[in-house]
């Protein structure tokens, strides 16, 4: 769901983001490093600050997914930084390799602006989610637990659509255990726009 005050990307300006999100993973193949973006080669759509995240998928499998929630880039440029960062910098996994380059299915979420939530209860910040709309950014910070924080795409919502077991997993991402709750629990939800 994109920023309503924003237009939807038209098809040849999703298909320029792909094409970019391949050719930065390439070029980090070659240069390790994202590609180079010169603005005035890209339509003016693209050149808007958003945040994006870039998900790597092979086989089926997740292969790695990085981004960024807050804008501080043009559009067309956080991509070829977030797709070079799903290929190279994740983690969880190796760095992609030539072999598997074109077998990737790449996946771009461009952010909408978070916004806080306001809740009394985890009972009540189930009731306010939406499924397969929201994405959450949860974080804490106590002398128990330290500071804590950890997101979940819109797009987890296909593989935990029950909004209980969509907030249990993010809080075991963010460090926390499942059943954690306290009165300093922060959560701010934003949309994102899937290319």
């Amino acid at each position: 769901m994109p920023v309503p005050s924003e237009p939807t990307l038209g098809p040849s300006e999703r298909d320029t983001l792909r094409r970019v999100a391949a050719a930065s993973i390439a070029h980090g193949l070659r240069f390790g490093s994202p590609m180079t973006i010169l603005l005035l080669e890209y339509p003016s759509a693209l050149h808007v600050t958003r945040a994006t995240f870039t998900t790597l998928d092979l086989d089926g499998r997740l292969r790695g997914c990085i981004g960024s929630l807050e804008a501080t880039r043009p559009l067309v440029d956080d991509v070829a930084h977030s797709a070079f960062g799903a290929a190279f910098r994740d983690p969880r996994f190796a760095p992609v390799t030539q072999a598997e380059l074109p077998r990737l299915q790449i996946h771009i979420s461009i952010l909408a602006p978070a916004t806080p939530m306001t809740f009394a209860s985890e009972e009540d910040l189930l009731g306010q989610l939406r499924p397969g709309v929201d994405g959450l950014i949860l974080s804490e910070e106590s002398p128990t637990v330290g500071r804590r924080r950890g997101t979940f795409l819109p797009a987890v919502w296909e593989t935990l659509p029950d909004p209980r077991a969509f907030l249990q997993h993010l809080k075991r991402k963010a460090g926390l255990p499942e059943e954690y709750w306290s009165n300093t629990l922060k959560v701010s939800r934003y949309t994102a726009e899937s290319v």
